[in-house]
């Protein structure tokens, strides 16, 4: 059984969790620190759900780890249809306990979802986790709190008039903290996969998230007709010293392949 790479720094001993995809972890001196929350961010189809995807394969299957999928965005057995696609056997990991899907409709998301999380994470000992996508997730947050829990109370209470749009993106950012805080205090590895902002200074559309996220990763797609469409950038990296070089991406029938750069 492969054990996680260890790197060893000035400081501490940094436990690395294996994404397993070629090409990829030695960008990030070996892959995602452990208990992380990573962003995924990038277009539709540019292979993010694939990237999470074999996340979760290659920690069941290669480094003995539970992994947990959760999706706002597909039906169980669209998951599974796809990652046959790749020669991936959900159903078989599935029956082995070795890999959960929980598809959640966006109606089911509640003030409750992180805390049904929290329990099935801990009860089946969970260590990666997969949310596709926060974008969705976002959207769908639910918008209301305890009085004592907003500050601006006290701006209500002064008669400041504040218009809807405010407190609702106030709301959506308190949900976005709570929900990435909730997974950080799970001794897990998260991927959260989000859309990425368009012609905008920010890196995803809740503008958030990026800030808050240990790591950030941006898959971006350009039909420049080369060899490669795809391409993927660490922008950053908490606790480790990343490649800040933009690298190739192929999705090939295995799945997805980081590539170097020929210089």
């Amino acid at each position: 059984m492969k054990k996680s790479k260890r790197i060893f720094t000035n400081r501490k001993i940094e436990e690395r969790i294996k994404t397993g995809i070629p090409g990829f972890d030695e960008l990030i001196q070996g892959g995602f620190p452990r208990n992380s929350n990573i962003l995924l961010a990038g277009a539709p189809g540019t292979g993010k759900s694939i990237f999470g995807m074999q996340y979760l394969i290659n920690g069941s299957e290669k480094y003995n780890e539970k992994g947990l999928l959760v999706t706002f965005e597909q039906k169980r057995d669209d998951v599974i249809q796809q990652a046959n696609q790749f020669g991936w056997d959900i159903s078989k990991l599935e029956k082995f306990g070795k890999l959960k899907i929980m598809d959640i409709d966006i109606e089911r998301i509640n003030d409750r979802t992180s805390n049904d999380l929290r329990i099935i994470i801990r009860k089946e000992g969970i260590k990666r986790i997969v949310i596709d996508s926060l974008s969705t997730l976002v959207v769908n947050a639910p918008m209301y709190a305890k009085l004592s829990d907003i500050p601006i109370n006290r701006l209500i209470a002064n008669k400041i008039i504040i218009s809807q749009p405010v407190v609702g993106d106030f709301f959506v950012k308190k949900f976005i903290y709570e929900f990435l805080n909730d997974l950080k205090g799970l001794n897990c590895t998260s991927l959260l996969i989000g859309e990425s902002a368009q012609n905008s200074e920010y890196l995803s559309r809740d503008t958030v998230s990026e800030f808050v996220c240990d790591g950030v990763i941006v898959i971006t797609f350009e039909a420049l007709g080369g060899e490669f469409s795809r391409s993927l950038m660490v922008r950053k990296m908490r606790a480790t010293r990343n490649d800040e070089d933009i690298h190739p991406l192929e999705i090939g029938n295995k799945g997805i392949v980081v590539h170097k750069i020929v210089k």
